[in-house]
């Protein structure tokens, strides 16, 4: 008898289930739920270029943000658990295939859990900041105390230096993928209309060039502290962001950053809406 013939059916049936709405739920959820982090961050890096730098610019700094608006505490319970079902959505694509005809990959199921690995830590984060009314670290606070940790073991300052390598490369990827339109891969275009896509395009081009200009940034001061074995070298988002406003350009380069985040943040609702999962 053929077993493996019996079985194929039933890991059909399976791949189907966790493909089915669902997951594409939770996949919406959580592209949402990122959106709204996005868009918070960016405009509080607004603020920051525009001289109001009382609160972070940064993942922490948002729910602080979002916990003293009207019903705050109901909204961050639903980002958490947007965020979690954004981590469930990765999960499925590390264990069963991501949408596409390379989804099945193996370079495309390790990123997908690498992906899904921190969306549960962020996802995380951000229930035990609702849970609690505890002041979380912030980003700053984190990234210094990783890195000091990391420089402490041996070969630290190697480990440092190419995890701040990898972030760097990391942004390049993103901002080169964001100018090339490559996100044009997992939307259902037909549903968009010209001029729909032409704003989707906007938000996918200069949001996706403005992340993947901090996470290169992020990962040059990474490698510095690194390379002066200084672990307050390192910076975190919101220290990163800040940083843009002290080049020769002067704020309006974290003005340009900014407004791309909030671009990404409204992409990410675009792709909540249009993506295929």
């Amino acid at each position: 008898m053929d077993t493996s013939a019996m079985a194929r059916p039933a890991r059909t049936r399976v791949r189907r289930a966790a493909k089915g709405s669902v997951t594409e739920g939770a996949a919406r959820a959580g592209l949402a739920a990122r959106g709204v982090i996005y868009l918070l961050v960016g405009v509080l890096a607004l603020r920051v270029a525009f001289g109001d730098g009382g609160q972070q610019a940064d993942r922490e700094g948002a729910l602080a943000a979002l916990s003293h608006e009207p019903l705050g505490a109901v909204l961050l319970w639903a980002l958490g658990a947007g965020l979690a079902g954004m981590a469930l959505w990765r999960l499925s694509e590390a264990v069963f295939g991501s949408a596409g005809p390379d989804g099945r990959k193996p370079g495309k199921r390790l990123l997908a859990v690498v992906r899904c690995v921190f969306y549960v830590c962020v996802a995380w984060s951000v229930l035990s900041f609702a849970a609690g009314s505890g002041r979380s670290r912030s980003s700053d606070e984190q990234s210094r105390d990783l890195t000091a940790r990391a420089l402490g073991v041996p070969a630290g300052q190697w480990l440092v230096g190419a995890v701040g390598v990898g972030i760097a490369v990391a942004g390049v990827w993103i901002g080169v993928q964001a100018v090339r339109r490559s996100y044009h891969d997992k939307l259902k275009l037909g549903a968009l209309s010209r001029r729909t896509r032409r704003l989707v395009d906007v938000t996918g081009v200069g949001g996706g060039s403005a992340r993947g200009l901090v996470f290169a940034a992020a990962g040059a001061f990474a490698v510095r502290a690194a390379v002066d074995a200084r672990p307050d070298r390192a910076k975190g988002l919101d220290d990163t962001l800040r940083s843009f406003a002290g080049t020769p350009f002067g704020p309006w380069l974290l003005v340009l950053v900014a407004a791309g985040l909030v671009l990404f943040g409204l992409f990410s609702f675009a792709l909540a809406r249009w993506r295929r999962v």
